[in-house]
């Protein structure tokens, strides 16, 4: 039977080893909300590009900051936020998951697995808008980047690291080149083969299912990455989607790949 001086000297000890942990959260209050834009009043000490907490747990990022308001996108669908609910700040940019932990998965602007796979587990994350490095930073353009298609390859090269745009009416080819490209990618050494990340914006679902199909059938999703923001999707991501791409090409160039 425990004593009653034991039971007081576990109590004591347990107050003595207390620390309060004080979280303060910075709340601000929906105005209004549509077309998947929020109008926030109350938290005008939030960061351009910071991420906050809807009531309803969406998430959104703040893009445009005014004296009373800030303007933020909603990545998520905003029928679930209405007037007068409340919106947390969490102190923290926009990022997404990156490394090798992403390769051969389908992803969602987000960084979130949308092919059925399972969680996608990084150990790492980068913010989706950051500073471009400069011309002295950047390495020279000498190495050529085979697409497989002699016409570009013969007469308009393509160099890795420069920027290329493809260009045409509907139904000319454009993905067509774009996959052909990545799929050539297979022959070149393991050790110097570039990483490829395909980006759909506003694209039909099934048409992204069509060409991960395609680059399985290829064995070109083992060196790939697609970032898919469907048409059914909210705008914000769409938007979103190609800096998030963009994000998880940069941790492996600057890897070195």
């Amino acid at each position: 039977m425990i004593k009653s001086e034991e039971i007081t000297q576990i109590i004591k000890s347990k107050i003595e080893k207390y620390v309060p942990q004080t979280q303060i959260d910075v709340i601000g209050q929906v105005t209004n909300v549509g077309d998947g834009i929020a109008r926030v009043y109350g938290l005008n000490s939030a960061v351009m590009g910071e991420l906050v907490e809807f009531e309803s747990g969406v998430m959104g990022m703040v893009l445009n900051i005014e004296r009373e308001s800030v303007g933020i996108v909603v990545m998520g669908e905003d029928t679930l936020i209405k007037e007068g609910d409340r919106v947390k700040r969490t102190n923290r940019v926009m990022d997404i998951p990156v490394g090798d932990s992403m390769l051969g998965r389908i992803v969602d602007p987000l960084g979130n697995p949308i092919d059925g796979k399972g969680p996608i587990k990084t150990e790492k994350r980068r913010p989706v808008e950051i500073i471009a490095p400069g011309i002295v930073e950047r390495q020279p353009v000498k190495e050529p980047l085979q697409t497989g298609i002699k016409a570009i390859d013969g007469m308009i090269p393509i160099g890795r690291g420069q920027r290329e745009l493809i260009i045409g009416d509907r139904q000319t080819g454009k993905t067509a080149i774009a996959i052909d490209t990545i799929i050539n990618q297979k022959k070149e050494p393991t050790e110097t083969r570039p990483i490829c990340i395909y980006v759909a914006v506003g694209q039909k679902e099934s048409s992204v299912a069509r060409v991960a199909k395609i680059l399985e059938d290829y064995g070109a999703m083992e060196y790939s990455i697609i970032v898919s923001a469907s048409a059914s999707q909210p705008a914000p991501l769409l938007y979103l989607a190609p800096y998030s791409g963009c994000a998880i090409g940069e941790e492996f160039m600057w890897r070195g790949k």
